[in-house]
């Protein structure tokens, strides 16, 4: 249920691509499906599923990097979605994201101080003497020395790079920000101390995150609420605790059995799904998992399935799991 106070709240946001077919022929691929989630401020909503499931779609929409279709988004209860021009630009300095690549989101030719005083000079009208003194604490509050501020990217390590991307992602004191797969391309001792850099980050400025991931691991540390998603559409939604001990949906049962566990002596009644991933234009009129779903009845296929409150807030869209 959102809230007036929450700082995202996503209403039925939807987006259709028009794909070409044949010659004269194209079909609407709904990438984003009718999708209703929020997040309060100071938590984490972690949205999974595999690739083609909609994450990245959707997180681009939520940061109006492309237009969506139908619905709305809500920022700290504005409707940036209606926003246009210099409107928008005011709100853009309070949602920012951070990469799964740190190098590929630095541009090589600009120095790490200019790197994070972008935010500053294009959503606050600093000049660039007046961002240093800001850039240099900021860098300090991600764990470099304001002597960085003097080097390029070539001269960081990666963990050093990421550190650059949360400093400029964090400059303009955003009310959320966006998280995709932001510590995949790094060592895994390097990916705890990025994680600890965010929770800190979090709980210090009260901020939303967005994580956008496929590592559970990482998931189930950091997360206060979870999102799965397959083929567009929210399948199941909760606390993060909730869904990772008592899984309703088929889909999230597969993801999370199919997830590596670190205890060799773990075993599991795993839940297969049958065949591979369809595209979203390939998707049954009813249930999105339909063919694949091991539980499946003849009438999943033509019956749409809306997400149902099981217990507080954890919703299911399974008619024979509500």
């Amino acid at each position: 249920m959102n809230s007036a106070t929450d700082t995202l709240a996503l209403q039925n946001l939807t987006k259709i691509f028009k794909i070409k077919t044949g010659a004269f022929r194209h079909a609407d691929l709904k990438a984003v499906d009718e999708v209703n989630i929020s997040i309060a401020p100071g938590r984490t909503l972690a949205v999974v599923g595999e690739s083609g499931s909609g994450k990245t779609t959707l997180a681009r929409l939520i940061l109006r990097l492309i237009e969506p279709t139908g619905g709305t988004v809500l920022l700290e209860n504005t409707d940036i979605t209606a926003l246009q021009g210099t409107a928008l630009e005011a709100r853009r300095g309070r949602m920012q994201i951070v990469f799964q690549d740190p190098y590929d989101s630095l541009s090589p030719w600009q120095t790490v101080g200019r790197t994070v005083a972008e935010p500053l000079i294009l959503h606050q009208n600093l000049s660039m003497q007046q961002a240093s003194e800001p850039v240099a604490r900021m860098l300090e509050r991600v764990g470099l020395s304001p002597e960085h501020a003097k080097r390029y990217p070539h001269e960081l390590s990666g963990g050093q790079a990421q550190r650059v991307g949360i400093a400029r992602s964090m400059i303009t004191n955003p009310a959320l920000v966006v998280l995709d797969e932001p510590t995949s391309s790094l060592d895994m001792s390097v990916q705890s101390q990025i994680l600890l850099l965010l929770q800190s980050l979090q709980e210090e400025m009260n901020i939303s995150y967005l994580f956008i991931s496929h590592d559970l691991t990482v998931v189930r540390y950091i997360a206060h609420d979870l999102a799965v998603m397959y083929l567009g559409k929210v399948v199941e939604s909760g606390p993060a605790s909730q869904v990772f001990a008592s899984p309703r949906h088929p889909y999230t049962e597969a993801l999370l059995k199919a997830a590596p566990r670190p205890d060799p002596s773990y075993k599991t009644d795993h839940v297969y799904l049958v065949g591979e991933q369809p595209t979203a234009l390939d998707r049954a009129a009813g249930c999105p998992l339909y063919g694949r779903c091991p539980i499946a009845e003849d009438v999943c296929a033509d019956t749409p399935q809306q997400l149902v409150e099981i217990e507080a807030r954890h919703r299911v869209a399974c008619w024979k799991r509500t």
